[in-house]
């Protein structure tokens, strides 16, 4: 039912059977994915399938709800990220996120692309410095702000402020870039800019992105996973999947039938 891409390369995170519970309610079931490098994989599926708790899974941000446990193994390389020997932080730094609502933090916005640097210790000013340009070229974003990375981060606009949060993230050089739903609240010009960002990322990047956007999904990925009530239905080549799936649950999905 489900093909894994690239199949004889090995996935930078392969998810294996994962359940997960808040409390005594089961949210995922069985989830068994894996992630190609440097490639862009989209997780769609109507609101509550479990799209962006399986997500926030890859990086553990679910460690901070209250009752939330997790079965199953999820691999980044060759370690369990949920075992002893895996550092949360370091976990953090090497599966970056960008949420859905773009989070800057009040500082200037120079300080905020280096923020997840200076909390490791780097204080090289010449390193730092170098830091900021890097990733917010990557970003897209230094020619529009080059002249004014002493101002305040809060005074962006929405699309400028959700792309400083992709630099933030790609400033720690993390191997994977987690997305959830990062155009929800975008206009569309600003939604294109972070679309044709997402497409030059995945150069050096791992994505995996959230999205209700079935065109969005079509557009920038290179793989699908369709998601229905916390199972996972059908994954593969989004190509493959958006013209010819074989499952009637996703095609009912995809062609606007429910969902």
């Amino acid at each position: 039912m489900n093909e894994q891409p690239n199949a004889g390369a090995a996935p930078v995170i392969d998810a294996q059977k994962v359940n997960f519970y808040y409390g005594n309610s089961q949210a995922l079931h069985h989830i068994s994915l894996s992630f190609p490098r440097r490639q862009v994989t989209a997780l769609i599926g109507p609101s509550g399938c479990g799209k962006s708790t399986f997500l926030r899974c890859l990086n553990r941000m679910n460690d901070l709800v209250d009752g939330a446990r997790v079965e199953g193994k999820i691999l980044l390389g060759d370690i369990d990220i949920n075992s002893s020997a895996m550092d949360v932080i370091e976990l953090r730094r090497r599966v970056g996120m960008v949420f859905q609502k773009s989070n800057p933090f009040p500082k200037s916005i120079y300080e905020n692309v280096i923020y997840g640097l200076r909390i490791a210790g780097v204080r090289d000013k010449a390193t730092l410095d170098e830091a900021v340009e890097h990733s917010l070229k990557g970003a897209a974003l230094w020619d529009e702000v080059k002249d004014r990375l002493q101002e305040s981060a809060l005074g962006m606009s929405g699309g400028q402020q959700q792309r400083l949060c992709i630099a933030r993230a790609i400033a720690v050089n993390p191997e994977v870039i987690l997305m959830d739903e990062p155009c929800s609240a975008l206009d569309p010009k600003s939604t294109a800019r972070v679309e044709e960002l997402i497409g030059e990322l995945r150069q050096d990047y791992t994505i995996i992105i959230v999205t209700h956007n079935m065109q969005q999904a079509a557009r920038v990925s290179d793989h699908t996973a369709f998601l229905y009530e916390g199972l996972l239905v059908e994954y593969g080549l989004t190509k493959k999947i958006f013209m010819k799936p074989k499952n009637k649950k996703t095609e009912d999905y995809i062609t606007g039938r429910f969902g």
